[in-house]
């Protein structure tokens, strides 16, 4: 009698096996000495939908006629790299008496498990894991509240509806749309999807509502004032004008009225009173620790790092040097149970860090922040990203590396400090009969904030003086009544500023906020629950795939859309590009998740709108695009020209071909071109692809093909 765990990754069963005693390392798993239980593992998703040519070898090629593409019966492939995986997970689920899927407690993992068992052919009893926190103590509470199989079943239903849906617009649309733009030159592929598509809107309409804005004035008034008849420091205050010279933002937009504001505020015996004066001892508790999007968001603030850098940067530091706890996670809380491990790995990150030894004084280990909070972390599938005990030399680690873990370390460490204290003073004056007020904050206990760089008191621009906010110093707490010296009085006109460009950090906040671009309440709702467009773990790739194809590019730090971009965008119909449908999509896997709705009925919907939009697609021309193709062509030795494509140049004339990526070795266009013109060209750093050394040789195109000689 076997019991098998199935988990997710190596890592998450490898920390099961120790709890459940077992410890004997076998290929892809562990087990006991008896083989009673034994646990294994995937790598993610070891499967992967078969592509059009699995169901048909015709559709090999692509053509307009032989869409849309509706496979009759689904197929899974096993990945090239996971098929010795699968077949060591085949073989002890043939073994098996009861199968414990333990996998990530989502929607996804929950599929990863069971398409797995579907493939193996596994029909026995089937229990659920249903874990969040991988510390022993929270292993052995999942593992004594097992799940019946059936209740996670429809889970499953709802990632299978996902991925097919996801396929079909993937596999129909891009084949379409990449087929109509090499039908004017276009020679790239032209992807579309679900995520992907209104990603690239974010950006084309963010680029174009930044080109339409016109900027217009506004003024503001500020007076320096100073109390009379007591000791007091000098303050700001800002003119609060009257509604009917606003702007919706609250800014005055009427000159005359500011100019005649300040003229009487500033002229001979003009008089500045307080008229009220509140104060306020504040506390700020600490951020919470980061998950993957709030990580690549800061990481790109302060350092300028790209999401998909960030993510690289994570990865290593959980599996290589096993710093930190799993980092593609989308939960920013933390389960109580790992709060007794706080004393060690603070005593870890002490010793490696000797800096740090000038906020030990102030660590409270036993302070419990709102971080810990099992009731949030038992709804995700991991918890926030913090730092292990692990000890590691961190010279070992890249500049990127460091960068990163100095963020995740921080965002542990002040979990232990005090709370920000401090005092919020705010005036509220009339001078010369006309409203002013002045806002100032001064610490008392710096806490938690000891561990981040100043920030800059500096508004980024005029909104904030209007209400007072731009000046957050030292403002005094001064009496009602108390008349203030009016020392200067500043009347300035500013201009309006259009909407920021994203950046990768940026856009991966609006991709996961996606839900305020959303109209239908009730579909808002949906996505604000769902977590907006992609996952924590797939939006930067899906950004590093925009600007891969050349979609968007980063200028000056900042992500800009290509004419190409616009031009897709503008092609597609808005049922591909507006979230609102992605909103529909996931209120429809709700329903399957919860039981009511079925995936047959979701599938029918489905089609139905696959076929009105590829429908769609077939009566459009992209003509606008050809304008943004550049002609890349090289000539042949034949006489014809050698188009490019995605990964090679090839004749149009005669079919000569010189691929990208030749004997893995990434050619120059001047490479590629002294190939194709008949010439022998010198290629260092090839690749063996039976040892992997690197070796040199000569090359020319003789037959259609590169050929390699040696002399």
């Amino acid at each position: 009698m076997t019991t098998v765990y199935l988990c997710e990754k190596p890592s998450q069963g490898q920390d099961i096996a120790r709890v459940l005693g077992a410890t004997r390392k076998g290929n892809g798993c562990r087990s006991t000495s008896s083989e009673d239980v034994v646990v294994t593992w995937c790598f993610g998703h070891l499967l992967e939908m078969a592509p059009p040519e699995a169901y048909d070898p015709a559709l090999k090629s692509w053509a307009l006629d032989t869409l849309p593409i509706i496979p009759e019966q689904w197929r899974l492939v096993v990945k090239p790299s996971a098929q010795r995986q699968f077949t060591i997970i085949k073989k002890w689920l043939g073994r098996a008496s009861r199968l414990v899927i333990a996998t990530d407690a989502d929607r996804e993992g929950e599929v990863i498990a069971r398409e797995v068992m579907a493939l193996c052919g596994y029909r026995g009893p089937t229990q659920r894991l249903w874990l969040s926190a991988l510390n022993d103590a929270g292993i052995r509470k999942a593992l004594s509240q097992l799940r019946d199989g059936t209740e996670t079943y429809p889970l499953y239903l709802a990632g299978l509806a996902r991925a097919r849906a996801d396929w079909l617009v993937g596999m129909n649309l891009t084949r379409a749309y990449t087929i109509l733009g090499r039908n004017v030159g276009y020679p790239g592929v032209l992807p579309v999807g679900r995520v992907q598509s209104p990603t690239l809107r974010l950006v084309v309409d963010r680029d174009r509502a930044i080109e339409a804005f016109r900027p217009s004035p506004y003024w503001t008034i500020t007076s320096t004032l100073e109390a009379q008849g007591i000791a007091a420091p000098a303050f700001r205050a800002h003119w609060q004008p009257p509604k009917a010279n606003c702007d919706s933002q609250g800014r005055c937009i009427n000159e005359t009225v500011a100019r005649t504001v300040a003229q009487q505020c500033s002229s001979v015996g003009a008089q500045a009173k307080v008229t009220d004066c509140k104060k306020e001892s504040k506390g700020a508790a600490p951020p919470l620790p980061f998950d993957l999007n709030s990580l690549q968001q800061e990481a790109g603030k302060r350092f300028g790092l790209a999401g998909d850098q960030v993510e690289k940067a994570a990865q290593a530091l959980y599996e290589t040097y096993k710093l930190i706890s799993y980092p593609r996670t989308e939960c920013r809380y933390l389960p109580t149970s790992m709060h007794s491990e706080a004393p060690e790995v603070l005593r870890a990150l002490l010793a490696r860090e000797p800096e740090l030894a000038l906020i030990q004084p102030s660590l409270d280990i036993n302070r419990r922040t709102k971080a810990w909070n099992d009731t949030v972390v038992e709804k995700a599938s991991h918890h926030g990203i913090i730092p292990t005990a692990e000890s590691v030399d961190l010279t070992r680690l890249s500049t990127t590396e460091r960068q990163v873990y100095s963020l995740i370390r921080r965002q542990y460490l002040i979990q232990f400090l005090p709370d920000h204290q401090y005092d919020a003073t705010t005036l509220t004056l009339s001078v010369q009969g006309h409203p002013f007020l002045a806002k100032g904050k001064a610490t008392v206990e710096p806490g938690w904030t000891r561990l981040f760089p100043s920030s800059k008191s500096t508004p980024q621009d005029g909104d904030n003086q209007q209400d007072g906010r731009g000046d957050q110093g030292m403002v005094p707490a001064l009496p009602e009544g108390t008349s203030c010296a009016i020392q200067s009085v500043e009347c300035e006109r500013k201009m309006t500023t259009p909407p920021a460009r994203y950046t990768d950090g940026t856009l991966i906040a609006a991709m996961k906020n996606i839900a305020k671009m959303v109209t239908d309440p009730k579909l808002r709702a949906v996505l604000r629950d769902t977590a907006g467009l992609g996952t924590g773990a797939t939006r930067a790739n899906i950004i590093a795939t925009l600007k891969k194809r050349g979609f968007i590019e980063k200028k000056r730090g900042h992500l800009v859309s290509t004419e190409q971009g616009r031009q897709l965008i503008d092609a597609l119909p808005s049922a591909i590009t507006n979230p609102d449908t992605t909103a529909a999509w996931e209120q429809a896997l709700e329903d399957i998740a919860t039981g009511t709705g079925t995936l047959d009925d979701f599938m029918r919907r489905q089609l139905d709108w696959l076929n009105t939009v590829v429908t769609y697609a077939k009566g459009q021309t992209l003509s606008a695009l050809a304008a943004t193709v550049k002609d890349t062509a090289l000539p042949c030795q034949c006489g014809g020209p050698a188009a490019e494509t995605a990964k090679s140049w090839r004749c149009t004339a005669c079919g000569n071909t010189v691929w990208k990526t030749t004997f893995g070795k990434k050619l120059t266009v001047n490479q590629a071109g002294g190939l194709l013109a008949g010439k022998t060209v010198a290629l260092k750093g090839l690749v063996s692809k039976k040892t992997g050394k690197k070796y040199d040789a000569k090359a020319t195109l003789r037959d259609g093909k590169v050929q390699l000689s040696f002399d």
